[in-house]
């Protein structure tokens, strides 16, 4: 029987220290808990005042289960006090208020400029880069910008979404409608600080200003040829394509090389074809033709109205005033 009371007593000795123990460690993980919530408020007061609600910047396991709970049951960790919209993450409720507030945290460092948001930093990247990762399927351009793209997919459409409300003329870019509005209104908003002309267009101010810096940009690689404008340029380039021959004398192009021929003998003063009746030279063989009709009396050119005749084309065409 004593034995059977002692190890009665033992279970009873085993089973306060069991449960004081267990209450021992329930006080610590509440001390700990309680902490943790203490270290979450300092967090929360020392936050944006943009910011208001439960941080989750700790990596305990116990604060990540308790915000996961609480973010269930709102929606999200983080909500603007002026717009209430919640957000999710750190660094998006960061990125909203630095908007809100116009700041621009991100920099290029290759030219200096600064946004608000990194991706716009990333796009921005490739005018430095050149890449152009938006590629036309119609024709193949690329483009560094979706919108470009979007844009530049209307002009094989035919789309023109834009229209002038004054004659009903519509565009492709919105740009376009608000130039096109100026012809209305008459407004020229850039105006020369050289001379005082006005434009419709910043880029006809740019091109206006290079006749007072003496700009030339553009210029051929084949023949040096210089211009203050892209457009002159083309056109310069064109016609370089259509007509390749040049004289080296005037600068005076040909698009036939006996054309080219005929000219050059103007500066070297050659005239290598000879009239057999009278001997009068010639530079071209149709001038030499054309003198044959004195000694032949022939009058090819006839009107149509009188049945008049002449020798020469010009004579034709100036009789021919007197019927009109």
């Amino acid at each position: 029987m004593e034995f059977i009371k002692e190890e009665s007593e033992d279970m009873k000795t085993k089973e306060t220290f069991r449960d004081k123990h267990e209450d021992t460690e329930e006080q610590t993980d509440l001390m700990a808990l309680k902490e943790k919530s203490e270290v979450l408020n300092e967090m929360e007061e020392k936050d944006d005042d943009f910011i208001n609600g439960e941080t989750s910047f700790s990596c305990s396991e116990t604060e990540k289960t308790y915000s996961r709970k609480r973010a269930q049951k709102t929606g999200s960790y983080f909500t603007c006090q002026q717009y209430g919209k919640g957000f999710s993450q750190t660094e998006s409720i960061k990125r909203h208020t630095s908007i809100q507030k116009g700041e621009k945290l991100y920099t290029c460092q290759q030219c200096g400029r600064s946004f608000t948001q990194l991706r716009h930093l990333g796009v921005h990247m490739r005018v430095h880069t050149g890449e152009k990762p938006y590629t036309c399927q119609q024709c193949g351009k690329h483009f560094s910008h979706g919108v470009s793209l979007k844009r530049h997919i209307r002009i094989h459409t035919g789309e023109k979404p834009y229209t002038c409300q004054q004659c009903g003329r519509s565009f492709t870019q919105p740009g376009q409608l608000g130039v096109h509005m100026s012809v209305h209104t008459g407004e020229k908003p850039y105006k020369c600080k050289q001379c005082g002309r006005s434009f419709n267009r910043k880029g006809n101010l740019n091109c206006h200003m290079r006749i007072h810096y003496g700009e030339q940009p553009y210029t051929h690689d084949q023949c040096g040829k210089s211009s203050d404008q892209h457009d002159i340029l083309e056109v310069h380039m064109r016609t370089r394509r259509e007509k390749p021959y040049v004289c080296p004398e005037c600068g005076k192009w040909f698009n036939h090389k006996q054309r080219f021929e005929d000219h050059i003998r103007i500066h070297t003063g050659e005239k290598p074809f000879t009239c057999q009746e009278c001997g009068k030279c010639f530079r071209q063989k149709g001038h030499l033709n054309r003198h044959m009709t004195v000694h032949t009396g022939e009058k090819p050119f006839i009107c149509g109205h009188c049945g008049k005749s002449y020798r020469y084309r010009a004579g034709l065409k100036y009789h021919m005033r007197f019927h009109i």
